[in-house]
């Protein structure tokens, strides 16, 4: 997709960009960033993908540098997690323990208007990030 943005387009362009903690300097405005149409982006198994296709998963720079802080947070989840259901075993995700994620999103959602902090010292917005990405890699693997 080739676009040309007027000098007040671009200028919004890396305000946007900015306030994202991305300083812009990987986006090409001339020729359009190949991330820009998502819905492009195959989703595939990381055994089947082909080298070209490693760069069209841009995990680290995409999504890792954006939520840094954010996946801290979930990962304290994950371990809270582990420890009340399994506190014997290592850290591991018991598929089998829970099948209603996004019931659980939106029950966490709604707690956290009341109270940001469960009872167990995790943040309720920790919860819902946590169980979106389980709801997502579920349905995922499903395809």
């Amino acid at each position: 997709m080739n676009a040309s943005y007027n000098e007040e387009e671009l200028e919004e362009r890396m305000r946007a960009i900015g306030q994202n903690g991305n300083d812009g300097i990987h986006y090409d405005f001339e020729n359009e960033s190949p991330y820009a149409n998502c819905s492009e982006i195959e989703v595939v198994n990381p055994v089947e993908i082909k080298p070209n296709d490693r760069k069209r998963q841009p995990v680290y720079s995409g999504v890792l540098k954006y939520f840094p802080l954010a996946l801290k947070e979930v990962s304290k989840c994950s371990l809270a997690g582990n420890e009340q259901h399994h506190a014997d075993k290592p850290l591991h995700w018991d598929k089998t323990k829970s099948f209603d994620n996004e019931d659980a999103l939106v029950r966490h959602l709604i707690d956290h208007s009341i109270n940001p902090e469960d009872t167990d010292g995790i943040l309720h917005l920790s919860k819902v990030a946590w169980r979106a990405l389980a709801a997502l890699e579920i349905y995922l693997e499903k395809q």
